[in-house]
């Protein structure tokens, strides 16, 4: 809080300064439209618009409250060093081809508040607050369409010209709770955003994944609007996929997997690794698109799914995700995500569950995902309804981990020299790890094996 003061009052300086020289400044964007809605989604940085101000002289005032940034100065972007503030000059922007960025820029601080908001992408983000008294600049309805929860393109015929506005739709209405208005989502379906970068792509996706109550709201969106391909073809695919009506009553593998997507969102701030966690909410049942058929008992089956959906799972991880992590993660949790609600419903013994947690990156995630896709009979019943089982055998897992083992210096202090086989070994005296086996008998029953497989 007291960062976010000390920003505020940076700004009222720039603005006193800028008064002085016969100039406004104005809070702009997201700042605004969060104050507005007095939302907890407060936009950490501040965006301020100077009007009436030439370049040269915005920049010498800015020199006079501390070492302004010129990094966007052929844009008219400035900012002071040690504040989370862009200062910015009104400009007219018009495009000149297909990407986000691709766009000519003209800077003109003497344009009107008018003309400058008229730029912004949609009316809740074209309001514009001034400085120091506070009076709200609303040319386009911003306030009306807040009250209503409405996103409201602002000029249909500049909207087009970014695609990326298309996904910033979405993701504004998963975080916000807000409707796309239909003449809007006209608009949208004009769009062509295969030109758009993966890297913007995958941010507004992970605003949504982890920064909305309903993530499944920026899919149905783009659903809605027909811009799931090229980005989420295989995400798309599972439209219409059926499934079993017992398990799920909800529907396809479309619907299942936006009802887990948001369960998801309820538990990802315990997840350790939340993206990852939430990527696999989004792609643990590609494996369906390919492995669902009907059976010979007339019931609709999709054996091996797990399995099958990896390939699918990385080629759709490949397109919107960068981070090499996550897709690891995500590589690696996917086949296993089946096993922890059918080992609760079957009451595994320990050493199963032991088993199974030792495969996954992130066994704690393990379980929460569970939480998160245990299916729903017709009746009403869940699958296992004990969590608890699972968190009870998670924690045995992870005092076993605790326990001293067998390392590979002890047994090389017991004379067993590395060589080609001595992973095998390690991986033997793991098992009895898992085993809950105490070190010393561990030991004893490893150095025993490796005289066995080397013949000694």
């Amino acid at each position: 809080m007291k960062e976010f003061e000390q920003q505020l009052d940076i700004s009222k300086k720039i603005a006193a300064r800028v008064a002085e020289r016969g100039g406004r400044a104005y809070y702009v964007g997201g700042f605004v439209r969060d104050r507005v809605l007095k939302s907890e989604l407060r936009t950490p940085d501040i965006d301020i618009e100077v009007h009436g101000v030439e370049p040269e002289k915005l920049f010498q005032l800015l020199e006079d409250l501390g070492e302004p940034l010129a990094f966007g100065s052929s844009f008219g972007i400035y900012s002071l060093k040690g504040y989370s503030i862009d200062v910015a000059l009104p400009r007219r922007e018009r495009s000149v081809g297909g990407g986000h960025r691709d766009f000519e820029v003209d800077v003109d601080p003497f344009i009107g508040t008018e003309a400058a908001a008229r730029r912004r992408d949609f009316t809740m983000n074209a309001l514009m607050e001034d400085v120091l008294s506070g009076e709200i600049i609303d040319h386009f309805g911003g306030r009306e369409d807040i009250r209503r929860g409405v996103i409201r393109h602002v000029d249909p015929e500049s909207f087009p010209e970014d695609p990326l506005r298309v996904l910033r739709a979405a993701q504004f209405a998963a975080r916000l709770g807000f409707s796309v208005a239909e003449e809007t989502m006209d608009l949208m379906r004009t769009i062509d955003i295969s030109g758009l970068s993966m890297e913007r792509i995958e941010g507004e996706m992970k605003k949504a994944l982890l920064e909305s109550p309903k993530p499944s709201v920026f899919f149905e969106v783009l659903r809605g609007c027909g811009k799931l391909s090229p980005w989420f073809r295989e995400i798309e695919e599972t439209i219409g996929v059926p499934q079993d009506a017992i398990y799920h009553p909800e529907g396809d593998v479309w619907t299942h997997t936006m009802e887990v997507l948001d369960r998801g969102a309820t538990l990802r701030h315990l997840a350790e690794e939340p993206y990852g966690f939430m990527m696999l909410c989004l792609t643990h049942d590609l494996g369906k698109i390919v492995a669902t058929e009907m059976g010979a008992d007339g019931r609709i089956h999709a054996y091996g799914h797990e399995d099958a959906g990896l390939p699918i799972a990385d080629r759709q991880l490949d397109r919107v995700v960068s981070p090499k992590d996550i897709k690891k993660y995500v590589h690696n949790m996917l086949p296993l995500h089946m096993k922890p609600n059918m080992t609760a419903y079957a009451k595994s013994k320990v050493k199963v569950t032991n088993r199974m947690f030792d495969q996954a990156m992130v066994p704690g995630d393990l379980v929460l995902f569970a939480a998160a896709d245990r299916p729903v009979f017709a009746g009403g019943d869940r699958f296992s309804g004990d969590m608890g089982f699972l968190m009870d055998r998670l924690e045995v897992y992870n005092e076993y981990m605790s326990r001293p083992h067998v390392m590979g210096h002890d047994l090389i202090m017991n004379g067993i020299e590395p060589g080609e086989d001595f992973t095998e070994i390690l991986e033997y005296a793991h098992k009895l790890r898992l085993a809950g086996i105490p070190k010393e008998e561990a030991l004893k029953q490893t150095l025993k094996y490796a005289e066995k497989i080397r013949g000694k």
